[in-house]
Parts: C-alpha cells; structure tokens; sequence
C-alpha cells in the first residue's frame, strides 16, 4: 500500500498508480478528469478545463505543469482556505493560470493556502518544484505595434492583451514556497511570475519563500498588491520589466547569508529602453533588507533598462554591493529633466532611507556621460531622504522569525508620507511594518 507519506516524498513516486482510478468516490472524494483522489491525497496533470474546486480536506500534488483554461474560455480554480498543493521533484511541476481563466486562492491568516515542496520538513531546499504563474491580458511592452503577446519562460502560455483591468482571481493569505526549478542552466522559474497581469486581480498578503531564481515577477501588466514577503530568495527579490505600471505597497524583502542578488530588479525593456507602455509602478512602505558579508545581496535596489518608478517609504539596509544603483543611459535621461537640472518625475525616490558600506553605484559606463550622480539623485534630486541606519528591531535573526518593526528611536518613525492615491493606506511610518505585525501567523520562515 502507498502511504501519504511515501506520495509526498514525491520524487520517485509513480502518482498515477497511488492515487489510483478517475472515479473513486470511496472517501467522498469522486475523481475526474485531471484530478484524481484516493484516500484525500489528489493527483492533479494536465489541463483543468472545467470550474474546479481544491478542498481543505485534501491534499494536492502538482505532477508536472499543470494548467487552468484553454487561453480562450473562462475557467476558474477555486481554492479553499487552508489547503496545501505540493510540487513534486520527480518532473517540472508548476501551475499556470491561463488568460481568461481564474485563480481564486482566498485564504485567511489563520489558514493560509500553501504552495510548497513534496519533499519531507528538513528536506526541502530552492527549487524543489516550479512555481505559479498567472497569465493576463493586460499590455505588455516587448513587441512593436499592435496588441502585444509573449510566451513565458519554460513554455508557461502566453499573455499579454489590451486590457488593463483584466482580471485573473484572487490571490489573499497565500504561500509559495521552496520553488524556482532549473528549466535550462539559464532559464529558472519565478516563486510568482504575474504575466501581463491586469488590476482587477486581487493581491494581498502574499509570502515567497525560499525561491530559487526570484520571488516575484511581473512581466508588464497593471497588477496591484498589498502586504508582500519575499524571504530567502536565491535570485532577484522583486524583479519587473516589459512594461509594469502597477502599485504595491507594503513589501518586505530579506535575504539570506548564502545567496540572494538584488533587493528590487527594475527593468522597462531590455531590448528597447524606450518601448511603450514604459514600466513605471508606484511603490510604497517597502523594507529591502541585505546580509552584510553574506554571499549574495548585491544592490539593494537596481533600476536600469529605461524604467520609470515612484518609489515612497523605503528602507534599504545592508547590500555588498550598494544601495542604490541607475544604470543604463536610457534610465538616466528618463530620470532627469534638462531645463530644471533636476528630478523629472520619472524616476523618484522620497521619504526613504539607505543605509549600506557603499550607499551608491555611479555610472560606469564610458559610452555617455551621466546626467547626475545616484548621490545627488537620493540627497538633492527628490526630498526627505536620509542615509542613516534605519533602527529596526530584529530584521534578520539567526534563526526563528524576525521582526521588522522599527525600534524606539528610529528615524523611520513618523516621517513617512504616502502617495495621494485611494489605493495607499495613509501611514506615516517609512518601510513595510509600522506598530503592527502583519507578517505574524501566516508566513514560513523555515529554511528547510
């Protein structure tokens, strides 16, 4: 007999066979299609083409790229609070929701829904499995005329429409952990790859964990998000380019001693820095937080490529490499405005604080000469900025949970301001936790 046990140690398991026929109905668990369930331990393959639902009193194994919709018809997986989905080893498991189709993932602080690794606790490690990936049909920058289409990385569908308001679900009280498979020696998937995703998908409260390449991506697109953790990532915290003109505000990033690059990776179009629509996302309460003398935090926020951005209320603490970088002509000409010799707008950061051994990476490059220095870009250039030590409680313990709450004392307390926008909460405080803990009771912060 096939134990759960023996299922979720996953890499060698024949699933088929352990979850046995499609119409097993046995335990109140009937089984079609895709989904197939003995003993509330459920295979899921293939295409999920019908409304299906994920139930608290089962569990769910990802068996190789799993997929909602047909890219045409609306599809809608809805999963109950409480419920875990495992990526199993044994292939490249992931799950994508196609454009038109829906995830709606609502759970609650004390039941979160979990994404993670079949391997046992203690066993688990980067990569493990691949990730989620939503698909939309909002604009995306990377073709030159007409509506814009792409194909995700790995052979996860394609995004990309004309429709910034479109909406893929809901994703609240949501874990992916311990995922980031290698597809090719330089092709990993994201914890969250948010593709052409448009703003009237909900994002809130949402914890990647432990990923191997980065934590969360947004491929062009107008999605919005509240409350986000990105822990132990092994590539860039938070990554964007093609294109996003989203919102986010209340985001911690902490990396880990034994890997980690950037803090924020900001990108508008790699091949084209001027492609329209520009990235240009508005963020606000953002803490990045770096390992001095660890192997990776390299910069703790890169914004290159020609992106735009409004960044408010950020701490950026201990990166190797600096703080803060601009990087690319385009960028610097986006950022600067000739007649005022200033700031133009584009490309902000205010009421922010940097604190790392080196604060900023100049230009480098031979081929133009920059328009100002990212020293004069954080000091005089945009207001209310400060290079001091952020004064924060326990950002990153040694073991057990932090907390990135500021300490008494700390320059982050009441010199905040949030943008003038109905979707920013009103707070004073700069960086992503004020007097109450919202990461507590819901997040992971197990290394294995």
């Amino acid at each position: 007999m096939v134990t759960k046990k023996n299922v979720l140690l996953g890499a060698s398991i024949l699933l088929l066979a352990a979850c046995g026929s499609d119409d097993d109905s046995s335990n109140n668990n009937p089984s079609t299609g895709p989904v197939s369930c003995n003993d509330n331990i459920c295979q899921v393959q293939g295409d999920i083409l019908e409304d299906t639902v994920f139930t608290a009193d089962n569990e769910y194994v990802l068996r190789g790229g799993v997929f909602v919709g047909n890219d045409v018809d609306p599809t809608v997986l809805t999963i109950e609070p409480g419920t875990t989905i495992y990526g199993s080893s044994g292939t490249l498991s992931f799950l994508t929701i196609r454009r038109n189709a829906q995830l709606i993932a609502d759970g609650t602080a004390p039941e979160p829904i979990v994404f993670t690794s079949a391997q046992e606790e203690g066993s688990r490690a980067r990569g493990d499995w691949g990730g989620l990936i939503i698909n939309g049909n909002a604009p995306i920058n990377s073709c030159t005329d007409g509506v814009c289409e792409a194909e995700g990385e790995g052979g996860t569908g394609e995004y990309g429409g004309d429709n910034p308001s479109d909406n893929s679900g809901t994703l609240r009280y949501v874990r992916v952990e311990y995922a980031g498979a290698l597809i090719t020696s330089d092709n990993e998937l994201n914890g969250i790859a948010f593709q052409g995703v448009g703003n009237g998908t909900t994002l809130d409260y949402i914890q990647v964990h432990m990923n191997k390449d980065d934590g969360i991506e947004f491929f062009g697109g107008t999605a919005n998000a509240k409350h986000v953790v990105l822990t132990g990532i092994g590539d860039d915290s938070l990554d964007w380019t093609d294109g996003w003109q989203g919102r986010i505000q209340y985001l911690v990033a902490q990396q880990y001693p034994d890997g980690g690059d950037q803090g924020i990776e900001a990108d508008n179009n790699g091949d084209n820095n001027t492609a329209s629509p520009r990235s240009k996302p508005t963020l606000s309460n953002i803490t990045l937080i770096g390992v001095p003398g660890g192997e990776g935090s390299d910069v703790g926020a890169l914004l290159r490529e020609g992106t735009a951005a409004n960044i408010h209320n950020a701490i950026i603490d201990g990166f190797n490499d600096g703080c803060l970088q601009i990087d690319g002509q385009e960028t610097f000409v986006n950022a600067y405005d000739e007649t005022s010799m200033g700031a133009s707008g584009e490309l902000t950061m205010v009421n922010s604080i940097a604190n790392c051994d080196t604060m900023y990476i100049e230009n480098e490059d031979d081929s133009f000469t920059a328009p100002f220095t990212v020293e004069d870009w954080f000091t005089k250039f945009n207001s209310d900025n400060q290079a001091v030590a952020p004064m924060l409680e326990d950002p990153r313990p040694d073991s057990g949970t932090p907390n990135y709450a500021p300490a008494a004392g700390s320059p982050a307390l009441g010199a905040g301001q949030a943008p003038s926008d109905s979707f920013f909460d009103q707070v004073d405080f700069i960086g992503a936790v004020g007097s109450e803990d919202w990461t507590a009771g819901w997040t992971n912060h197990a290394r294995n």
